[in-house]
């Protein structure tokens, strides 16, 4: 459900609670966990994945307390730049949603508060969620101090829990066990014996190469190049990543020659750089058709 903004329920975990427009219950953490302290579960929502860039249009957290209260909160808040539409069409909250809601910095005592004296829980916290709330509170000039919290993120314990590699995949796949691990032709015997087991196990699994390589490395219809760094926007090449993110790239050609000079040199992807170099020279592709549709 998409976030109001403010919405705060305090009720103990397990219990259900009416606010007049919704049911709500705050589930119960696990038995097992002992909290010395406040614990808060959250997660954001924001204009991208840029941490340092980028900003929080909506927090939602469930704040427990050792004596077995908690409380529930969720916010939309207005970033102050456009939503961009592929953000929009992941968490589905628009400029329109936002254009009345509160700026992060004036919202920033009332959340501080939430997290005053509290550990912190969620899932991938540690790579996202944490250095873009620090990121935010900075700009409110508002230090938010990781100083004695401590974290706890499902997605490490996911992780470290449920290996990602081959040899699980063997397991779990086709109930082997991988003897010549690292040897590279056992791993690639290995790996064919996974996709048929994938095959078998996800019928849904398109049969044609073409169709493959979209299931497997998906790309946004607005992307300029291979990894995103550049994207279309309203018929325009932008960069998408840095200081200069969301200005096009015929402007900073133009207006910002020493960040040009400094892209070229740098370890960036040969697509990318020669749509840079071409741009130097004065030669900009057309827009492609989806990605000229979907920006209009």
């Amino acid at each position: 459900m998409r976030p109001r903004a403010p919405i705060v329920l305090s009720l103990r975990p397990g219990l259900g609670h009416s606010d007049g427009m919704s049911e709500s219950t705050i589930p119960p953490l696990p038995l097992r966990l002992h909290l010395d302290r406040p614990l808060v579960v959250f997660d954001l929502e924001a204009t991208g994945l840029n941490k340092r860039m980028d900003r929080i249009v909506a927090v939602a957290l469930v704040r427990y307390e050792p004596v077995g209260t908690a409380e529930q909160v969720s916010y939309l808040l207005n970033p102050g730049l456009p939503i961009p539409e592929e953000a929009t069409a992941i968490h589905g909250i628009s400029d329109a949603d936002v254009k009345d809601a509160p700026t992060f910095t004036e919202m920033a005592e009332i959340l501080a508060g939430h997290f005053a004296g509290a550990d912190l829980a969620g899932y991938n916290i540690l790579g996202y969620d944490i250095q873009l709330l620090t990121e935010e509170f900075a700009r409110a000039n508002r230090p938010f101090s990781l100083e004695g919290r401590r974290i706890l993120d499902a997605q490490r314990i996911f992780f470290r829990n449920e290996p990602r590699d081959l040899s699980a995949a063997l397991r779990y796949y086709c109930g082997e066990t991988h003897e010549n691990s690292h040897d590279a032709l056992g791993d690639v015997l290995a790996t064919i014996r996974v996709l048929d087991g994938q095959f078998r196990k996800y019928p849904e699994l398109p049969a044609d190469m073409t169709a493959l390589n979209d299931y497997c490395d998906p790309r946004d219809p607005t992307w300029a190049d291979r990894t995103g760094r550049l994207k279309w926007a309203k018929g325009e090449i932008t960069f998408n990543f840095g200081k200069f993110q969301g200005q096009s790239l015929r402007d900073t050609v133009v207006n910002d020659p020493n960040f040009i000079t400094w892209l070229l040199r740098s370890d960036f992807p040969d697509d990318t750089k020669q749509i840079v170099r071409d741009a130097v020279n004065g030669k900009f592709p057309e827009p492609p058709e989806a990605a000229g549709a979907r920006n209009a």
